[in-house]
């Protein structure tokens, strides 16, 4: 269901039976967990959440570690405010 190394990839599976009798499956809860911040980062005029992970982390699809790393639920916060000096993880980090 979800791609290999996605931050869901290890969170495990959970069914339960709804009123209706049909078995629904979903992943449990997942836990923003504690991640030091390796450096820093400066966000620029009108950048997102992928081209920072891009320049900080070589892979735009990992911005969801700079959400976790700052311990933010919506990554586009990370980017909102240009001048913003956000953490970033050590590259190949979980």
């Amino acid at each position: 269901m979800f791609f290999r190394g996605s931050r869901y990839e290890a969170i495990a599976d959970a069914e339960t039976t709804d009123r209706n009798g049909r078995c629904v499956r979903y992943k449990r809860m997942r836990f923003i967990p504690s991640t030091p911040g390796a450096f820093g980062y400066q966000v620029r005029e009108e950048e997102r959440p992928d081209l920072v992970a891009y320049r900080a982390l070589g892979d735009a699809e990992q911005f969801w570690r700079l959400a976790d790393v700052n311990r933010t639920m919506r990554p586009i916060e990370l980017t909102a405010t240009p001048g913003r000096r956000i953490r970033v993880p050590a590259p190949g980090g979980g």
